[in-house]
């Protein structure tokens, strides 16, 4: 930044040179105060309101009949842009919209978790990529981050870790949200700054993450006002909903009892009258078909369009709860006399989210572990759905109904995966006389746009490290001018092996479905250069209906050589859509030692005991009488799914949750002696993936207790992470309530060893398919 009262250049943080003087007292010497940083003059307030899975169609004013009137609201006195487009996937875009570059060439290809040891894919944001937060906090603004990070590699979320690449670490003063892809809305697993923290209250006391996180937000910004009435903030605003799981009050869901019974055809043909209606794209666009592998709803059960339509509720209720948060702090920013003059931009960030699969679920691991789902254990738990006791998912019907008028869904490259809501409102720039903008934006353009208006350049450097040009594209000169040409002419898309060319109002793209999520019947393991490419005139047909790859084949050879020519030019090689193939190996080890108070510590780093033998050995000093000594030795997972080893009326128990149907709980016969000795668990795996495990206690050597787990989890328990000496998620076991921590002093080390090799890795060496990337995908 450059200091007004010299015009030299001071690097952020760095000392000014002195210019006062300095004689032997203060009677001979004259003090100097440097000035303090400052925003360039009317420099707004920016906050960025970043949605999560939240599609195309699903906001009011993009053709929804789901309230949203603070988006509504939005739009209606700001622009609303009918082309704005994602990278389909939500870590990806994120990178994307901080730091103005392509998500390869931020090294987040997918998402965090699964990484791989190629430059375009190894989740590690380069220094040389500054985020927009760096920018400006050195440009005299104020910076938070609420909500969802999601951008720190996943063998570094734990508080043991490097704090680089944190939020804190790339520019934001103040953090307080979740640093996974996915949390429980009613326990979460919450950091402030640098450290881990409980919930202020519980969801008994009607504790909701969203409520929590618009709170500490307008918390933030009472703190700044305390301290500096003028200084402007950027506010990184993303609350993670509507992503999975869909929770919300009750009073919120039910209000649309019966609005979705309809189902998904009729409800997505209304929404697209809607959009056209309104103008959201061009007269000539049609409604995509139903594909194949959506049923119709007319087809489907009395007991399937109850349950499904029940699914959808609680959705839409998320959705609704969300933006009476969100307006909730737009609300004070006004009642401060500031929400005028701040820049508002509200977007999701990739397309509906299909992961419910195609009947939904109470418990989305279902989906992610390949556990049918059941319609009878689905009706059973109805009215679960959306509350503390649920981690539900609806099904990929309404995800595709979502993404109206569009083809797919999340994680494609199709329009439904790649198209998505974006609101601009800034009344003492725009005015409220609201408009619609059809110019072709990217994620990539959002930082540019911001600095353009905001009057301040991209810096050259940032702490003494060279930057890397930006490589999206300002779209400020659309705001004024609804005619304006689209500045951003070519875009290339790559997600998951599926993808995509965008230049000048034509788009060629493929689908290639890993072999996890080959949900249309296609051949995953066919070479790429056997995909059969498919070729839209975008401009005219949004939703990619009329296929024109056979009657302009220059066109589309043209498109696909320049696909060929970004890939090699961001990063994007090499193609590959088995990314488990490539997984960091660096951090796997087959015994730790953990001390009580660990974690917890994510899915990426902890102890791999599924599919295989493990034991586990807690030093243990036992007090004499009736001293305590019951609480959770250790635990890996949540309510939807997991493991604890705990104490429980002075014997050791074994509990294992297979996502969330079916607890098994392996019991000594004995209590524990008092003294000092070795609480053992001997899991013998059966070898079959996902399939029994034999369990056996012991105190020492003495043999207190065996049982089988008939059933166990395939490849993951989700978000919640592994914590010794506590329970940070939620009852695996439903007789253990809240932390449930061992009392001090009762346990000293607890040895973790894995033994023998891991079922499903030789299913997968033996079978070329890639299980473990579904439960990677579990987070984003």
């Amino acid at each position: 930044m450059t200091d007004p009262t010299h015009g030299t250049r001071v690097a952020h943080g760095a000392r000014p040179p002195f210019e006062g003087t300095i004689g032997r007292t203060f009677d001979d010497s004259t003090p100097w105060w440097p000035a303090l940083p400052s925003a360039p003059e009317g420099a707004p307030n920016v906050v960025v309101v970043l949605l999560d899975d939240v599609g195309y169609g699903q906001f009011g004013c993009f053709g929804s009949d789901i309230a949203t009137p603070t988006f509504d609201r939005l739009a209606a006195h700001g622009r609303r842009y009918g082309n704005f487009h994602t990278t389909a996937l939500c870590s990806p875009t994120r990178a994307a919209l901080l730091t103005g570059r392509n998500h390869h060439s931020n090294g987040m290809a997918r998402v965090v978790e699964l990484a791989a040891g190629f430059p375009g894919y190894n989740s590690a944001i380069p220094k040389e990529n500054g985020f927009l937060s760096e920018v400006l906090v050195r440009n005299g603004y104020a910076t938070f981050a609420v909500g969802k990070w999601h951008l720190t590699p996943a063998t570094e979320m734990t508080f043991g870790s490097p704090r680089d690449k944190w939020p804190l670490g790339r520019g934001f003063e103040r953090f307080y949200g979740f640093l996974g892809g996915e949390t429980d809305q009613y326990r979460p697993d919450l950091v402030y700054d640098n450290h881990p923290i409980e919930p202020p209250r519980s969801p008994e006391d009607g504790y909701h993450l969203t409520e929590d996180l618009a709170d500490r937000a307008i918390g933030f910004v009472k703190d700044l006002r305390a301290a500096a009435p003028e200084k402007p903030f950027f506010l990184w605003f993303t609350p993670g909903a509507a992503h999975a799981p869909h929770q919300a009050p009750a009073s919120s869901i039910d209000a649309y009892r019966g609005q979705f019974d309809q189902g998904w055809d009729r409800w997505r043909e209304e929404v697209f009258e809607r959009q056209l209606a309104s103008g959201l794209f061009p007269s000539t666009t049609e409604l995509s078909e139903r594909p194949s592998w959506v049923p119709a709803w007319d087809a489907l059960s009395d007991d399937e369009r109850r349950l499904y339509a029940r699914m959808m509720e609680v959705y839409a209720g998320f959705l609704t709860h969300t933006d009476a948060q969100v307006g909730r702090m737009l609300d004070f920013l006004d009642g401060l006399g500031e929400l005028d003059d701040t820049l508002v931009l509200l977007m999701s960030d990739n397309g509906a989210s299909a992961e419910g699969g195609p009947r939904g679920s109470f418990n989305e691991q279902y989906f992610f572990n390949f556990v049918p789902e059941s319609l009878e254990e689905n009706l059973r738990r109805i009215d679960d759905l959306g509350t503390p006791r649920a981690n539900n998912h609806y099904p990929w019907g309404w995800a595709w109904a979502g993404n109206t008028p569009l083809k797919r869904f999340k994680r494609d490259t199709h329009e439904g995966g790649v198209a998505d809501p974006l609101i601009v409102h800034w009344p003492t720039r725009l005015g409220t006389a609201g408009g619609t903008r059809h110019q072709y934006v990217h994620a990539v353009d959002i930082a540019p746009t911001v600095l353009d208006l905001l009057g301040i350049e991209a810096p050259d450097v940032i702490a003494g490290i060279e930057q890397a040009p930006i490589e999206g594209i300002s779209f400020a000169g659309t705001l004024d001018d609804a005619d304006a040409a689209s500045a951003h002419v070519t875009q290339y898309y790559e997600m998951l092996g599926s993808r995509a060319l965008y230049h000048d109002g034509w788009k060629a793209v493929v689908f290639h479905s890993p072999p996890f999520l080959a949900y249309d019947g296609t051949d995953t393991t066919k070479p790429f250069d056997d995909d059969v490419w498919e070729l839209y005139r975008v401009s005219e047909d949004f939703a990619e209906v009329h296929d024109l790859a056979a009657s302009e084949p220059e066109k589309l050879a043209e498109l696909q050589a320049l696909w060929w020519s970004e890939a090699e030019r961001f990063q994007v090689l090499p193609l590959n859509n088995q990314p488990g193939r490539f997984v960091d190996p660096r951090h796997r080890r087959d015994r730790q030692v953990f001390y009580a108070g660990v974690g917890p510590l994510p899915e990426a780093i902890a102890p791999a005991l599924k599919n295989r033998s493990f034991a586990i050995a807690a030093h243990l000093h036992v007090p004499e009488g009736d001293g305590p000594v019951d609480g959770v030795l250790v635990a890996h997972g949540g309510h939807a799914g997991g493991y604890v080893l705990h104490i429980r009326g002075r014997r050791l128990h074994y509990t294992y949750n297979f996502v969330g149907t079916e607890i098994t709980t392996v019991s000594a016969s004995i209590e524990l002696p008092p003294g000092v000795l070795v609480a053992r668990v001997v899991a013998t795996h059966r070898g079959t993936p996902g399939g029994p495990v034999d369990i056996a206690l012991f105190y020492d050597d003495v043999p207190v207790g065996q049982g089988t787990v008939p059933h166990t989890t395939l490849l993951t328990y989700g978000t919640p992470g592994f914590a010794v000496g506590y329970q940070p998620f939620g009852p695996i076991d439903p007789d253990l309530e809240g932390r449930a921590t061992i009392p001090d002093g009762v346990l000293g080390t607890l040895v973790v060893e894995a033994k023998g090799r891991d079922a499903v890795r030789d299913a997968v060496a033996s079978s070329d398919s890639d299980l473990e990337d579904r439960a990677d995908l579990a987070t984003q």
